[in-house]
């Protein structure tokens, strides 16, 4: 496909930092949560921000159900239900296999009331997001909740599982692996069912939060580009890999400041590949296609950006 040129990106801010995820209600209407634990509305139109709740914690994906409250995967403490109007927490998911949930990131949810969600670690929690990257420690899982409660696991051994969605008619679940830079689909309906493959491999960097749009598109971000020495430390024996991690940050391998997400289609085709100015916004980690506008959620800003397609 032909390059796409720099696009601008629109940034609101949104009263504090980390606003990693990002969902848009049918009334334009933003939400996202920070990481002090508050979750916010913001007006696109106006740019006003609401707090509707907090969880106390750190949330990270976010998600609208149908009866307009909020899922949240919180790192710390799962997946949480939080009702915008009143604030109201409700824990969903805190413990899998006996055993509590370390690092909760993303969720999708059915049309049947079906939630599909991540555990991107079972060793290291959220403010050691490195050290799992770097030792590539492959205990992700993609977890699944049914409507009567019962939680299975349905993919494990997973190189820091992160964005998880279905896909429009809910023919695939997918979920993206950080540290392998693919997004791999678990097949639930048809001839390929209760079977895992990949809607897309070799990214061009590492892919966080996913969603899919209002264009019935899998929109992926690439929170940055793909770090060479990153890839050899992946190689490198365990000793190397934790020892990389405990030199000072300011010498570890970090985020490079761009702007990038990507669409593609249910056959693993490129449709989108956009670029944005990373002046004011940086580190993609939300994306959220709606009605033309992709918004970004970002880990270490403290704005959320808009790019018109």
């Amino acid at each position: 496909m032909a390059v796409q040129p720099l696009r601008p990106v629109r940034v609101i801010g949104v009263g504090g930092k980390g606003p990693e995820d990002v969902v848009v209600a049918g009334d334009g209407t933003v939400y996202t949560g920070l990481e002090d634990g508050r979750l916010v509305a913001v007006d696109p139109g106006t740019g006003s921000v609401t707090q509707v709740g907090d969880t106390g914690a750190r949330p990270l994906g976010i998600e609208l159900l149908d009866d307009g409250r909020l899922l949240v995967a919180d790192a710390h403490r799962g997946l949480l239900v939080v009702d915008p109007d009143d604030g109201a927490v409700e824990e969903l998911v805190t413990i899998v296999d006996g055993k509590p949930m370390v690092f909760c990131n993303n969720a999708a949810v059915g049309r049947n009331g079906d939630i599909w969600f991540s555990d991107s670690s079972t060793l290291h929690p959220i403010e050691r997001w490195r050290n799992d990257l770097v030792e590539d420690t492959r205990t992700g899982r993609l977890l699944h909740r049914a409507v009567d409660g019962s939680v299975i696991t349905v993919i494990d051994g997973l190189a820091f599982a992160n964005g998880v969605a279905l896909s429009a008619d809910e023919s695939y679940v997918c979920v993206a692996e950080t540290a392998a830079r693919t997004v791999v689909r678990w097949w639930l309906r048809g001839p390929k069912a209760g079977t895992r493959d990949y809607l897309v491999r070799d990214l061009p960097g590492y892919p966080d939060n996913i969603s899919r749009g209002s264009d019935g598109l899998i929109w992926v971000t690439v929170a940055s580009p793909t770090d060479a020495l990153v890839s050899r430390l992946q190689r490198a024996p365990m000793f190397l890999r934790k020892a990389a991690t405990k030199v000072p940050l300011a010498l570890q391998p970090n985020p490079k400041r761009t702007v990038r997400v990507q669409a593609f289609d249910d056959e693993g085709r490129l449709v989108h590949d956009i670029h944005g100015d990373a002046s004011a916004f940086m580190m993609v980690t939300g994306v959220r296609e709606h009605n033309g506008t992709v918004w970004l959620g970002s880990l270490e800003t403290e704005v959320v950006g808009a790019i018109e397609l």
